[in-house]
């Protein structure tokens, strides 16, 4: 058999080739050892560790690994309380529950089938459940996209890292992982339709589910007419037959119209067809939510995606290879929208990775050969790569109270529910998540990270309040706010703190607590920046 074809066989193949072409002189790849195999038949373990198997095994504990993190994501914490609920009402909520601003507005809560699966696996196993199982769900991402990567192993394993580098910024324990293994997973089953034409029809059953999950089907929906509008590009631009596309654009059609119509099975029925829509149209969302912004290509977190796209571009331009139109489309669409919202990243790189693994693919990829002796070399390099994931997964799901301590106002939360100061409160919106988690029903929140349910003339009033802009003092009076819980380097602290009006009940080097009226008193000795394990002083 040539190299060349032994190759394409080692990754490209569904039953994969373990025969190693013989070579004198050693290579390394990747740390791994080959052994030339002169004997027709080797089985079990010491076949996988000769074979690209061991490189798979590596590139999907190093993506374990990557994707391992503390559960600090501050919406968090409105999930669990509301898969709590869920399952002890026994049914979703469709009115604002938490706030005090919203009490009694119409809430579509898109995530609520996510809401239950996340406190289902709280319940079970805590945040190290958490942990674990949305860091394997990245993980099955990535490998999808590995296993969509098409000639050698090593190339393939290679982009896969660098994709999962790329969106990392994106990833935590939150249900737009779930949307992001599913786009992954409706990609391998458009790849998949050329071998199996029927194979597109499971997107149906998929979009159902997703439509439960969250509101990212959407994408899903787009990303099916998109492949439609890439089978008839080719045909238009000859890249394809009408005869072999037809049956396809048929299918696709349909598939399309059928995930559609599965769209209203949901508790919320035809409304999750507009609610999408009206996210992406809302105007506070886009300018004052991080996650909607676009990249920083100055913040070094966003270097590796920086290089994929300038990679993939020159990928295109200099490589024998070239994409289909089709293939093109898609990608131009994904790239605009990863450039427009860090939200979309993931998408973009998950499309894009394949697409350059094989442009890379002709240039880079060689045979790997080398000596005898390597299964144990093999087999130690393995061991010892999974000891260490283990051991840091570990160290993560350890580090968690630090985490959420250093995210969140755990003291200065605590205080609040064991002093009990006069409401209604104002609170940062990053933290409101975190106060339904500690303080609701005793406490409503003023805000929290379900943008949609406040619109943009809540959040507006909060940012006016929070920088003092505009009426932010009409904000304080309309709203009877009595306490504040903001972070201490605020414009708003600050400026309370010069108002005989104000008091201040707590402070640390992350929060303060702020209360006005003639029964507030301020307390002595306040807990100060650095004080670890105290708490500030109550009101008598």
């Amino acid at each position: 058999m040539p190299e060349k074809d032994a190759v394409q066989q080692c990754h490209g193949c569904e039953e994969g080739n373990d025969r190693v072409p013989y070579s004198r002189s050693p290579i390394a790849h990747a740390g791994i050892l080959h052994l030339e195999n002169t004997s027709s038949e080797l089985s079990g373990w010491k076949k996988y560790c000769q074979t690209r198997g061991v490189f798979v095994a590596i590139v999907a504990l190093g993506l374990l690994g990557l994707a391992a993190r503390p559960a600090a994501d501050p919406d968090l914490w409105w999930h669990l309380r509301t898969g709590q609920l869920t399952l002890q009402n026994h049914a979703v909520f469709r009115m604002d529950p938490y706030s005090f601003t919203r009490a009694g507005f119409p809430w579509i809560n898109h995530e609520w089938l996510s809401d239950v699966f996340m406190f289902g696996l709280y319940r079970l196993s805590g945040f190290g459940g958490l942990i674990v199982v949305f860091a394997l769900l990245i993980t099955g991402t990535y490998l999808l996209v590995f296993k969509r990567c098409s000639g050698g192993s090593y190339p393939a394993g290679i982009v896969t890292i660098w994709a999962a580098l790329a969106s990392r910024p994106v990833w935590g324990v939150r249900p737009q992982v779930l949307s992001l293994f599913f786009a992954s997973l409706l990609l391998l089953l458009h790849d998949a339709r050329l071998r199996h034409p029927r194979i597109l029809w499971c997107a149906v059953p998929l979009i159902l589910l997703w439509a439960n999950l969250h509101a990212g089907y959407a994408m899903g929906i787009a990303v099916l007419i998109l492949f439609l509008m890439g089978e008839a590009l080719d045909a238009l631009t000859g890249s394809a037959s009408w005869a072999d596309v037809t049956p396809r654009i048929r299918t696709t059609a349909l598939v399309v119209a059928a995930s559609l119509a599965v769209v209203p099975f949901n508790p919320y029925g035809a409304k999750m067809y507009s609610y999408p829509i009206s996210t992406l149209r809302s105007v506070s969302m886009q300018s004052r939510i991080a996650e909607w912004f676009s990249p920083n290509f100055h913040d070094a977190q966003y270097m590796p995606l920086a290089l994929l796209m300038l990679a993939v571009l020159g990928g295109l331009a200099l490589s024998s290879k070239r994409a289909r139109p089709g293939e093109l489309l898609l990608l131009l669409a994904a790239n605009f929208a990863a450039l427009v919202s860090m939200r979309h990243v993931g998408v973009y790189v998950v499309i894009a990775a394949p697409i350059l693994s094989r442009l890379l693919n002709a240039r880079f990829e060689r045979p790997p050969r080398l000596l005898k002796g390597a299964f144990l070399i093999n087999t130690a390099i393995l061991v010892s790569f999974a000891i260490f994931v283990v051991m840091h997964i570990r160290t993560v799901v350890k580090n968690q109270t630090a985490a959420e301590a250093e995210g969140f106002p755990v003291r200065a939360v605590s205080f609040l529910a064991a002093q009990h100061p006069p409401g209604p409160i104002l609170n940062d919106y990053d933290w409101g998540g975190y106060l339904i988690w500690r303080l609701y029903p005793e406490n409503r929140v003023f805000i929290d990270g379900r943008a949609d349910v406040y619109g943009d003339v809540l959040m507006k009033d909060f940012g006016d309040a929070n920088s003092l802009t505009d009426d932010w003092r009409g904000v304080l009076e309309r709203w009877r706010i009595r306490t504040v819980i903001l972070k201490s380097g605020s414009p708003l602290i600050t400026a309370l703190r010069t108002s005989r009006e104000w008091k201040e009940l707590y402070g640390d080097s992350q929060a303060t607590v702020m209360a006005r009226g003639p029964s507030i008193t301020a307390a002595e000795g306040m807990n100060r920046e650095g004080r670890e394990g105290t708490r500030g002083n109550s009101v008598k």
